[in-house]
């Protein structure tokens, strides 16, 4: 039986050569979008863990007692993944931060941003805090700017404030 012989395709190459020259997103507007979208999801997981804690509260000498402990589980895991994954998917690359500061996340390899894509990205937030955070701060090293969590997804996050004008050839102006 033969065995036939493999060989790569750069299937990428057209949508990188689109993107070339598109303004990236600064560093302070990407913090500023996550540290609004991270208060977003602790607001929506303390609403919800209060119902059940305030259930088991317990009253000792007239003082009221809850035990709360947010952040733990994997349902706390999956509601970061559901927010960040299937906001990025719908909001066609923008969660509330990011359309507040007005930045989109933009696939390097198709056209629109799938759901995987989305939620692969979300599921990499994990990976750029590995180390002390080190996977965000290659931001900074870079060339494109790009974090571990971009790379993972094969994304990159543009300012959306200048993309409006020069995005329609790559596909990344606000109806995209």
């Amino acid at each position: 039986m033969g065995h036939r012989r493999r060989t790569f395709t750069s299937h990428e190459a057209d949508r990188i050569i689109a993107l070339d020259g598109v303004p990236l997103a600064p560093f302070g507007r990407r913090a500023a979008a996550f540290i609004v979208d991270l208060g977003i999801v602790t607001a929506v997981f303390i609403a919800v863990s209060l119902v059940p804690a305030l259930g088991q509260r317990e009253l000792r000498s007239g003082d009221l007692i809850i035990q709360f402990s947010p952040f733990q589980g994997l349902w706390s895991l999956g509601l970061m993944v559901l927010y960040f994954g299937v906001l990025t998917y719908f909001g066609r690359g923008r969660t509330p931060g990011k359309r507040l500061v007005r930045i989109r996340v933009v696939s390097t390899s198709h056209q629109h941003l799938s759901l995987w894509h989305s939620i692969e990205r979300a599921l990499g937030y994990a990976a750029s805090a590995l180390e002390g955070g080190f996977g965000f701060v290659q931001y900074f090293i870079h060339p494109n700017c790009r974090t571990v969590h971009d790379r993972i997804a094969e994304t990159i996050v543009v300012d959306d404030r200048t993309v409006a004008g020069t995005g329609s050839r790559a596909g990344v102006g606000p109806g995209t």
